[in-house]
């Protein structure tokens, strides 16, 4: 059913979003403790790196449960769920779609068994480059062309080697994905970490009394109590069970961390390969006085991406910081949808400005990005309103000119404001008296990184990875690759159901028909539900072929 979702961005306009993060993941081994609870209150922490759907999986040693669904993670979990959610082992998601499109059907963890019966459940932050490729040998080396994300092509694959250890087919898979990932994944004994050999988003280890955690960002390590013990390594899987914690390298490091996350995606208080995201920020703000100071008498933030820039940008310039717009956390998307009127003055719904402190006054402000314009737009229009006698922009980030293929859904290029403007296009489209960007070097010296170990292509056009040609790439790419694979697959009757027939894509669905095809059944109060030996001719929803499966097939799958 429909509703709203309360999604925490600064958004203006939920039909023309700005950059949406990267997915967050964290996983824990912890016999003895609640790792459900435990994997829920780090998906919390984690919350800001995705918000259109969240997901846990538990396994005790003898199978595993994944429970998932569209929304925040208060919203898809209570207490009486992860009650139910038994176990030593736990890896969790919070999703904004980079591939595939946002629905039930791709939320994560995915859910794979090999028919030896190992089941395999994954989450992943990132983006493939190479996913077409990955689905072309996905279809032919193991008939199941349901999967529409790279994630859920990659627990097919690693299912797809039944004489094979986990760990060993991993080994043999994780060396030919090609862009950004950084995965938690679990079978019923061992939880597992990677990360690319780029290291383009993080991953941290951390410790716990009992037992370990990775997770995105280290901040939810200290949400769960657990003690950072050092980034997953790029080009490096660690395996953790009870005898112990092992690493092992897949490829050579080449480190190429997202420059982004410094400036947008990560918490303030997270830190990356040794940098406070905070410090960075107001280390940004300070260069970003220094490269374009302004006459002015108030420096004010963009809520709340633009704060810690904005304390740098004031303290470097001598211009007073103070508070000049109020956001409204609680206003998010919305299934309500606004008349054109209403949307042009959409802005107010959450910001709206303190006349007083603005009026009369010259005003800077601060925010992270520009991508098309329309937020920084409506906020120089809403500054003048309130009486500001001069608006300065002033961004954290160069100009974005370029889109995203490794984990950031940034509009399309043509839709970057500064790909078809230049700084003084772009300053009179906004309406502002002035405008300036933050110089690459100044952002990149604010990371402390080594600018060869960055990647900043949205700003620069120069992406670390090789990306495929043409119409290979882009977030529905699978899709449309997937219904040509299941329109063929159905008319050769390898499968009982076709993806879009409604059935969760987290079932096994590999099986002919009446072989190892698998249904779905229901306890008694119908909210948990286990796979059992399915009649002929049902699909793996436990629904006749064509129909979609109920709420509570939607909601929990057990292997």
């Amino acid at each position: 059913m429909p509703r709203g979702d309360g999604r925490l961005t600064h958004d203006l306009d939920p039909q023309r979003p700005g950059p949406q993060d990267a997915c967050g993941v964290f996983g824990v081994w912890a016999p003895g403790d609640e790792v459900a609870k435990l994997a829920y209150f780090g998906l919390y922490a984690l919350q800001h790196r995705g918000q259109e759907a969240a997901g846990i999986a538990v396994s005790d040693g003898s199978g595993i449960v994944v429970y998932k669904d569209v929304g925040l993670v208060a919203q898809v979990f209570d207490e009486p769920t992860l009650a139910s959610l038994r176990g030593h082992i736990a890896i969790g998601h919070t999703r904004y779609s980079t591939t595939g499109a946002s629905n039930w059907e791709n939320a994560q963890p995915t859910l794979r068994s090999t028919p030896t019966g190992t089941t395999v459940a994954l989450a992943h932050n990132g983006n493939l480059v190479n996913s077409a490729e990955l689905a072309r040998q996905l279809g032919s080396d193991t008939a199941d062309p349901t999967a529409t994300t790279d994630t859920a092509l990659v627990s097919s694959l690693l299912v797809a080697r039944p004489d094979v250890s986990v760990q060993a087919a991993a080994l043999e898979l994780l060396p030919t994905l090609k862009g950004a990932f950084s995965f938690v994944f679990m079978d019923e004994d061992t939880l597992y970490a990677a990360r690319d050999p780029q290291g383009v988003r993080p991953l941290v280890l951390g410790r716990l009394d009992r037992g370990w955690v990775v997770s995105s960002e280290n901040s939810a390590l200290d949400i769960v109590g657990a003690s950072f013990v050092r980034e997953v390594e790029p080009g490096e899987l660690i395996a953790i069970d009870e005898h112990g914690l092992r690493s092992e390298r897949f490829a050579n490091p080449q480190p190429k961390g997202c420059v982004f996350e410094y400036v947008y995606l990560a918490r303030p208080d997270a830190t990356i390969a040794g940098r406070n995201v905070h410090a960075a920020r107001v280390d940004i703000g300070r260069k970003l006085a220094r490269e374009h100071p302004a006459e002015a008498d108030l420096v004010i933030p963009s809520p709340e991406s633009g704060t810690p820039a904005a304390i740098g940008y004031a303290e470097a310039s001598g211009i007073p910081y103070g508070v000049g717009l109020v956001k409204n956390a609680y206003v998010g998307r919305t299934f309500i949808q606004p008349s054109q009127t209403i949307r042009q003055l959409g802005v107010r719904l959450k910001l709206n400005p303190l006349r007083d402190v603005i009026r009369g006054k010259r005003i800077v402000v601060v925010d992270d990005s520009i991508v098309r314009g329309n937020t920084q737009r409506a906020i120089v229009r809403m500054l003048r309103e309130a009486g500001a006698v001069e608006v300065h922009v002033r961004i954290s980030s160069p100009p974005v000119k370029w889109p995203c293929f490794y984990g950031i859904d940034f509009a399309t290029r043509a839709e970057l404001i500064a790909n078809g403007l230049d700084v003084d296009g772009v300053r009179r489209s906004l309406g502002a008296d002035s405008l300036g960007y933050v110089s690459i070097s100044g952002l990149i010296a604010a990371t402390e990184q080594p600018s060869n170990r960055l990647c900043r292509a949205c700003y620069d056009g120069e992406y670390p990875i090789p990306l495929p040609a043409g119409d290979l790439i882009g977030k529905h790419v699978l899709e449309g690759l997937s219904k040509r694979q299941r329109a063929a697959a159905v008319s050769e009757g390898e499968h009982a159901v076709a993806a879009g027939a409604g059935a969760p894509s987290d079932v096994a669905q590999t099986a002919p028909v009446g072989d190892a095809a698998e249904q779905l059944s229901g306890t008694a109060d119908g909210t948990v539900l286990t796979l059992q030996p399915a009649r002929e001719g049902l699909s793996s929803s436990g629904a006749a072929p064509g129909e979609a499966p109920d709420e509570a097939s939607r909601a929990s799958l057990r292997h």
